[in-house]
This record gives C-alpha cells, structure tokens and sequence, in this order.
C-alpha cells in the first residue's frame, strides 16, 4: 500500500482548497530529496516482493465463500510482532529479525505480505522467495478459524454479487454509494474511506467500469444486467445506472472497492545509483503488458464470466476521480487541464538515463504537465525528463489530506511529495529515498496479476528481478519502444487469451539504437524469442551464464524460467483461463455467463487445494520441481 498516515482527513470541499498548498510543498520535499540525495551511489541491488491475499470464510453446509470481514483483525493481530519488536528495539538498539511484514490494503477482506527485510543482492537468495511466500501463508493459517482460507487470485468472484461478503451488510454506505458494495468492505482504517468518498465528490459522480461480458451460447444479446437495481433511489447518484453509466453488454461496476479490492503482485527493486534506477524504470515499463498477458488472473467480476483476463482497467476505472472538464466532455472552465488517462494506467514519459539509447522521439504522446512546477524544477537544476516526470505526476490533487500534517518541515518529510506521488499508481513507479533513511533509489515493477499458488509467484517475481539485473548488467540492451505503443500493448495484455491471441509492440533490434526498430509479437516470441529476436528468456539465460551458482541453485532457477516458457507457449495455462475453464465445465453452469454462489464455492475450494498442494494441477503451475 501507498502513503498511510494516521490522522484526521479533510472532507473534499476543505482538501480542495489546499490542494495547491500540498502541490507547493511537495515539490519543495521532492527537490530536497534530490539535492540530497542525487549522488548517492553504490547501494545494493536489494527488492522485495508484495503479495496481496484474500480472507475468505467457507460455509460447506450451505456451500458458500464469503468474503470474510475478519481479514483487518487478523491483519491487526499480525503486526503485534513488528510493533513489539520496533518498541524493544527503540529501548535496546538491537537489530529486527521478522520472517514477514504485514500492511493493509483497500478491502477489508484484504491482507498485503511481504518479506521481512528485503532480499540480498546476491543470485543464490533468489531460491528463498518461495519459501518466504509459503512460511506467510503458514503464519496467517496459525490465526484462521476452522472455516477460514486465504486465497491470492486477482478478482474475487462473487464480489459485489449476492451474498458475497460475511457478515453480511446492506448496500448503502456513503462513502461509496454503491449499488452492490456495502462500505463496510473498505478497511476501516480512515485513509480508504475517504479516498473512496472524495474520489467521487471530485469526480462528481460515481466511478463507471464497464467490463465487456463473455458472450456464452445461452448469454442473451444484448446482455442488460438484471441484478442492477435501476430503481433505488437512496443517493442522488442512483439515477446513473438507469441514465446510462450501466453500458449494455458489460458488467456494470460503480466503486472504488470493485477496482482496489482487486489483488497483485508487485516487485520493488533498490538501483545502485539514480541513473540506473532511471534505466530499470525505462526499461522495465517496456516489458510489462507482456508479463501481464502471463500472469492474468482475473476473468469475473461481480459473478459474470468477463470477456477479459486481467484486473488493470477495472482498477483504472474506479480510481478515475476526473471531472468532466478534464475527460475533455465539456469545456475547461474550472479545471486546469484536460487528462488522458485515469490515475492508474502505464507511464506517460521515458526519464532517460545516461546509456544513451533513450531517443525525444519514444516519448511521442503530447504529455500534459504543470508547466509552471516544471519551470520551477528546472530552474533548480532537475533536468528536462525528470522535471516532466515530475510536474506531470503533479497535475493531480491530493486525494486525502490530514489536518495534522499540514504543517511539515520540507527539509526532513516527504509526506506532501509521496501524497500526490502514492496516489499515481502506473504500471511502474520510481521511488526516490525516504528522507533520513538507509533506503536508496528504488522501481516498483506493478503490472503481474497475482498468482494461485506460491511457486508461480515466486516464479514471476525471481524472473523479473532476474530480467531487471541483466538489463543493469548489459549496458547494451535496449528495450525502448514509443510509449504510445506501450498503451496499446497494455490494452491488448487486458483481453481474453491475450498470451495467445495477441500481438504486443516489441523492440527486435535490441542491442541497437534504431528507433523504428519495434514491431508486433506475440508473447511466446517476445519471451521465448524467435527467427531475428533471441527472447527475454535467452537474456535472462545469458545473464546466469556470467555467475558462479550451484548446481541446484541453477536447477532452481530453471524450473522457475521453464514455467514462464510454459506460460508464453501456451503449454501452461494463465489463472485466468484455468479459472474461465472451470466455471465452464461446472455441472451447474448454464452457459449464460453467470457465475452462481455454487459454482464460486467450488471453485474458491479448488483454488484454495491447489494453493495447498491437496489438488495436483500441472496445466496450471507446470511440471516442475524443486531441489
């Protein structure tokens, strides 16, 4: 999770007046940052990894999985270690030894798992990231009731559908307004509420995603959602759905908890150094709607069969606090710009680093930025890409302010900074340092669908560090491609069957400069490689040709490659079309698109034996083994 402060949240109409305030500020932090600590150099090659899980409770009698509200007590019972052991460390100055971090998410029902300290630089600790993801789900189990399990899937099923959460509450929150989420689904904690409350006041109406449905052979067409209720009339914002915010032939979704209740996995990877933090960003926002096709897991929302595989626009869609103004509906007239893009989407801007391959010509989408930071930051010195990163992340408001951190020493914090910052969620993030911290320059890698089982994640996240080493390593690799071309690639990664279907944007000219080098492939080509292009794989292979590993280190790391080139062949099935299989093979299955509270059980338990190697599943996770 993003920025989480403790204190009082301004209500929209306060927040608004002071969102130039904490624009000021924040880019004040920003540039204290950087003058700090722009020429730290030589910091390890340190990453860890996010998971995000679900707390779902079974009931067998009845045949039923719910969303269970207990995930924020569980999530509270396992940070007594970490609280506990900070406090004895304040008192003793002893160092802290925790085999796993644990932080809120969005949902209620949600628990974010880390790694208790980040993993070393070195090849050989990549083989304990499966170990670490099994050991977390064994200490959330030690806290679940009989009936309870927690399950990493993208999407939850049922959410938003029938009789989906426990216990159950009535739609009718006023944070939200939703027309199937209770707000009782959102964390507690005062953050999350607000978010989701000012996201629409700012906005002016509720959030509107639209999912195309999957047409099955008995789905009427055109498909009008009949568990929509177009007549309440509880908030003025009722009246959207039947006004047309519900697009026939779609799954018709209007909160904030329908996209961040959504679950990932995330990588964040410390450079040595800011430039080559710069690359990494570059280079690694380049590869992601191909390993999003890999890893989809996502195919129904709100109990429909979806005609798409992954969670990315679902999420776009509800953080999408634009005004009509800025959507370009209607005339600038209080706003200050017209906005392409949801808060969450890909990149913008390349930011460049000193090996030379960037090109002005691969950002060629007409980047909105506030020109008067940007002059400001260049007058300070920041170069040219930076201050458009910059002052391109900060045409945004602050979301949610707290009354008590209004007043900041710019010198020390970066709460303003990070609050504009925290809440540009794309498809990768550059991360400067804390202030005051041993933290150094850091990528987050944000596109992969979390995964069933703790062996695909582990896959997902050791290739992808391992993908970020060789493109530090090999100073020659060059992975540019324009970024509108990253757009299209991302829309295409969110469709059914993508990992076989689609072609994606890639460079195949990879150790040359050439800017109209890139071309269309599939994911298979792009990972495994083809006549002309050696493949990420090959790369990645190279890169492990030039360390001295173990045998069975290498023997570890090969079956993790072997599963990824399963993935990109179609040999091993996605979450997602593993998912979309069962619910069509289910005996209760009509063949309608709908997916009933008992096919969503059975599921939820298969997923959850598969998760725990009680049910075999090689189309899934592939044939390989560990030493």
């Amino acid at each position: 999770m993003g920025l989480l402060s403790l204190g009082t949240p301004l209500p929209w109409d306060q927040a608004r007046e002071l969102a130039q305030e904490v624009r000021k500020h924040g880019i004040e932090q920003f540039l204290h940052i950087w003058n700090n600590m722009k020429d730290r150099k030589r910091d390890r090659l340190l990453w860890g990894d996010e998971i995000e899980y679900m707390l779902i409770s079974l009931d067998h009698q009845r045949r039923r999985a719910r969303l269970s509200q207990r995930g924020h007590e569980l999530l509270s019972l396992l940070q007594v270690e970490e609280t506990e052991s900070l406090e004895r460390a304040s008192r003793t100055g002893e160092k802290i030894e925790l085999e796993a971090l644990w932080r809120p998410e969005f949902g209620r029902y949600m628990i974010e798992g880390t790694p208790g300290h980040p993993y070393n630089s070195t090849v050989n600790d990549l083989v304990n990231v499966e170990a670490n993801m099994k050991r977390r789900r064994e200490i959330v189990a030690q806290l679940m009731d009989e009936n309870e399990i927690i399950l990493s899937v993208g999407s939850y099923p049922a959410l938003g559908s029938g009789d989906f959460f426990d216990p159950p509450h009535k739609a009718n929150g006023p944070f939200s307004r939703s027309l199937f989420l209770p707000d009782e689904v959102i964390n507690p904690h005062p953050r999350f509420r607000t978010l989701a409350g000012n996201i629409r006041e700012r906005r002016g109406s509720k959030v509107a995603i639209n999912m195309p449905i999957f047409h099955d052979l008995n789905t009427p067409r055109p498909f009008v959602d009949p568990a929509i209720p177009y007549t309440r009339d509880l908030f003025p914002e009722d009246k959207e759905a039947r006004e047309g915010a519900a697009l026939p032939d779609h799954i018709y979704m209007d909160a904030m908890g329908f996209g961040m209740g959504c679950c990932c996995l995330q990588i964040t990877l410390q450079a040595p150094n800011v430039d080559q933090a710069r690359r990494l960003y570059d280079q690694l926002a380049t590869v992601g709607a191909v390993m999003m096709s890999l890893s989809a897991s996502s195919p129904v929302f709100r109990g429909y069969l979806a005609d798409v595989d992954c969670r990315w626009n679902v999420i776009a869609a509800a953080v999408d606090d634009r005004t009509l103004e800025e959507r370009g509906q209607v005339k600038l007239a209080k706003d200050r710009f017209v906005i392409p893009k949801s808060r969450y989407g890909t990149i913008d801007t390349f930011l460049g680093s000193s090996d030379g391959h960037f090109k002005p010509e691969y950002n060629d989408l007409e980047l909105v930025y506030d020109r008067d930071i940007y002059q400001h930051l260049a007058s300070n010195g920041i170069d040219d890409l930076m201050a458009k990163h910059v002052s391109h992340l900060f045409i945004r408001d602050p979301l949610v302010i707290f009354e008590e951190l209004l007043k900041q020493d710019n010198s020390v914090s970066a709460d303003h900074f990070e609050n504009i910052q925290s809440t540009n969620w794309q498809n990768v993030r550059f991360k400067p340092p804390p202030p005051n911290s041993p933290i150094g320059w850091r990528v987050e890698f944000r596109p992969l669908e979390v995964q069933v089982t703790d062996f695909e994640n582990a896959a997902f996240s050791v290739f992808t560090v391992l993908l970020a080493r060789a493109i530090l390593a090999f100073g020659d690799l060059n992975l540019y491609i324009p970024v509108t071309k990253m757009d299209t690639n991302m829309e295409r990664a969110h469709s059914r069957d993508a990992v076989l279907r689609e072609k994606f944007f890639f460079r195949r000219k990879i150790y040359a400069d050439d800017s109209s080098s890139s071309i269309e492939m599939s994911a298979n080509e792009i990972i495994n490689g083809s006549p002309g292009f050696v493949g990420l794989i090959a790369i990645v292979e190279m890169y492990l040709d030039t360390v001295v590993l173990s045998e069975c280190v290498r023997r570890k790391l090969d079956t993790y490659i072997a599963f990824i080139r399963g993935r990109a062949d179609g040999s091993i099935m996605t979450a997602a079309a593993w998912i979309r299989s069962f619910v069509r093979s289910h005996p209760a299955y009509a063949f309608d698109s709908v997916v009933s509270s008992e096919i969503n059980y059975d599921l939820v338990v298969a997923l959850d034996d598969i998760a725990n190697g009680r049910r075999q599943a090689p189309e899934l996770v592939g044939e390989g083994n560990a030493c």
